[in-house]
């Protein structure tokens, strides 16, 4: 079997052959692992990406032990590679590895790759990760959660690049539900209501369907509380319109309506 190749379709047929070829096991697996870090490691960027994008399917036909001995080390590696496509392409599968790895091998080994890859300078390595981190809270636990990678969003809720806060916005009722009313005001609450004053629409927006997603998870009380009082901070016409339209359609509109109408 060749191994090595500059074309990128000839590389992503070499690491697509050999992951076939352990999946079916024609070869124990075993003898398998070393040609798969010899592409991990390759000298040519390209034969790297199509490796690193099959970083979490190949471990997931290894044992946890081999894929912690010898895969784990490669994937270290690979979070500085030079080149950023490298780095991509590994954020885009790396958080599939915490259900295989488990809980003590993701908090020791894998977490430290997670935040720096999260602080990375090329933005579609921070996206990639932030698109995959349910996989982590489920293997983790919240307590972790909010120990380590709550901090890194929290940063990234004010990256320079708009696609990165896009991206936070999108997670946010999602750890919102996990991480509960009383800790997600004392942590979060403030920078949901920070996003409806960027100055960019497609973040607004964004923020604007958050509230309403924000204001079904956590109860009509809680959007009494800390919705309605942020329209004397707001343009009061884009706040009625853009905001209080949408949390007024949730599922307690009736109830919502009648309290506005108190306040």
């Amino acid at each position: 079997m060749q191994l090595y190749s500059s074309s990128s379709v000839a590389s992503s047929s070499v690491v697509q052959s050999l992951y076939c070829s352990a999946e079916l096991t024609r070869f124990p697996r075993t003898e398998l692992v070393p040609a798969y870090v010899r592409l991990l490691r390759d000298n040519e960027a390209e034969v790297r990406i199509a490796a690193a994008g099959k970083v979490t399917k190949f471990s997931r036909i290894l044992s946890p032990e081999l894929a912690i001995q010898h895969i784990l080390p490669c994937v270290k590696e690979l979070s500085t590679d030079s080149s950023q496509h490298v780095r991509s392409a590994l954020a885009s599968v790396i958080m599939g590895m915490a259900p295989v790895l488990g809980k003590d091998a993701t908090i020791e080994q894998l977490l430290p790759i997670f935040l720096s890859l999260l602080k990375d300078e090329f933005p579609d390595v921070k996206l990639n990760i932030i698109s995959k981190l349910d996989q982590v809270n489920q293997v983790i636990g919240i307590d972790l959660l909010s120990q380590s990678l709550l901090p890194a969003i929290v940063e990234l809720a004010e990256d320079r690049q708009w696609r990165v806060r896009l991206a936070i916005i999108k997670y946010i009722p999602l750890l919102a539900s996990q991480l509960g009313v009383g800790f997600f005001d004392d942590k979060l609450g403030a920078l949901c209501m920070q996003w409806l004053k960027d100055k960019v629409y497609s973040i607004r927006d964004a923020a604007a369907n958050n509230v309403k997603r924000l204001a079904e998870e956590f109860g009509p009380e809680w959007a009494m509380q800390h919705i309605i009082p942020q329209g004397s901070n707001l343009d009061i016409n884009w706040y009625l319109n853009e905001v209080m339209t949408r949390v007024y359609k949730s599922e307690f509109k009736l109830w919502f309506s009648y309290k506005c109408c108190r306040y």
